[in-house]
Order: structure tokens, then C-alpha cells, then sequence
């Protein structure tokens, strides 16, 4: 658990630094600082997938029956919007933190099947820094919305999403974890 959590520490850090220490940010120098922040979210990532994947099971609640459709229909906006800001469609003028809403909905998705102690950390944790992040943007720069874009290339995003789903599904599956056994009841 120690690990999962100092891995959490770093990836959140790594983060938000720029945000609640902008000083201590602007002295590492732009690329020494994007360099630096960059080695901390990847080692923040290899600590929690190494932290996760070494805690016992330790229960906190019990999913209930059905959540595992639920988890999968909101895995599929999730990774949506991840890539919707990125694409510029009609969603991104609607939806300000769209990456942020995805990382939102990931952890959402994952704790609704998930009721173990390291799933609460991780996912719980996660989903913290996605408001919390929200939050510290919202407040520092007003919104510019944009124009919106063609809708077709929020179509062209659905169907990226609907294949990244199940790449994303295989490699589940190849880590020893199927997305579509659990909590379907």
C-alpha cells in the first residue's frame, strides 16, 4: 500500500505543482521543470500499478449486483472524453475540463466494481485530483469556450473510443483481470 500511495503522491505532484507552487516551478526552468514533472508522473504511475497490483485484498464494500454494465458504459464516455479536447468536435466547446472529466469518470467507473481498500486509494485518489484539478483551473483562468467544431469528428472520436475500448479490454485481460466478469448479477 505504501507504494500505491507514494506512487498517488508523485502523479498528483507531478500534476498539480504548477498550480499550487508555481514558484518552486518556474525556478526548475521550463524544460529542466517539464522534465522533471515528466520522470515524476512516470515513476507516480510505476509505483501505483506496482503498489496495486502487490496489496492484499483488504474489503471496504461490497459492488453491487449490475455495476459491472454500469462500469462499462462509463468506461466508454471516459475514454471519449479523454480524447474530445484533443479532437475539438462539438463536444469540446460544450465540456471545459474534458480530459479531467474522463480521469473523473475512470475512477467513478472503477469504484463502482472495485470495493477493495488499494481500489478506494487508487480510484478514490484519482478521482480527487481530476476535482480537485477542475477546480484549481476554474479558479486561476476564466473559460475561453470555443467554437464548436464539426460533429463528425466526435463521431470519428466515438468510433477511436470504441476501439481503444477494446484494446484497453485486452490488455485487461492480459494483466489478469476480465472487465466482464464482475458484479453482473
Amino acid at each position: 500500500m505504501t507504494l500505491l500511495i507514494i506512487g498517488l503522491i508523485l502523479w498528483v505532484l507531478s500534476h498539480t505543482l504548477k498550480r499550487i507552487a508555481p514558484g518552486l516551478r518556474a525556478s526548475l526552468g521550463e524544460q529542466r521543470g517539464k522534465g522533471l514533472m515528466a520522470l515524476m508522473a512516470l515513476a507516480g504511475i510505476v509505483l501505483m500499478v506496482i503498489g496495486y497490483r502487490s496489496t492484499t485484498n483488504i474489503p471496504v464494500y461490497t459492488p453491487l449486483p449490475g455495476m459491472g454494465h454500469a462500469n462499462n458504459l462509463i468506461m466508454l464516455f471516459s475514454i471519449f472524453f479523454f480524447g474530445a479536447g484533443s479532437m475539438k468536435g462539438w463536444v469540446a466547446s460544450k465540456v471545459r475540463h474534458n480530459m479531467l472529466t474522463g480521469l473523473l469518470l475512470w475512477a467513478i467507473a472503477h469504484l463502482l466494481v472495485n470495493g477493495d481498500l488499494a481500489s478506494v486509494v487508487l480510484f478514490g485518489g484519482m478521482g480527487a485530483y481530476a476535482l480537485l484539478s477542475m477546480v484549481l483551473i476554474s479558479r486561476a483562468e476564466p473559460w475561453q469556450r470555443p467554437a464548436p467544431g464539426p460533429i463528425r469528428k466526435d463521431a470519428m472520436l466515438a468510433v477511436g473510443s470504441l476501439v481503444l475500448y477494446a484494446v484497453i479490454s485486452a490488455v485487461h485481460y492480459w494483466l489478469g483481470y476480465s472487465p466482464f466478469l464482475g458484479t453482473y448479477a
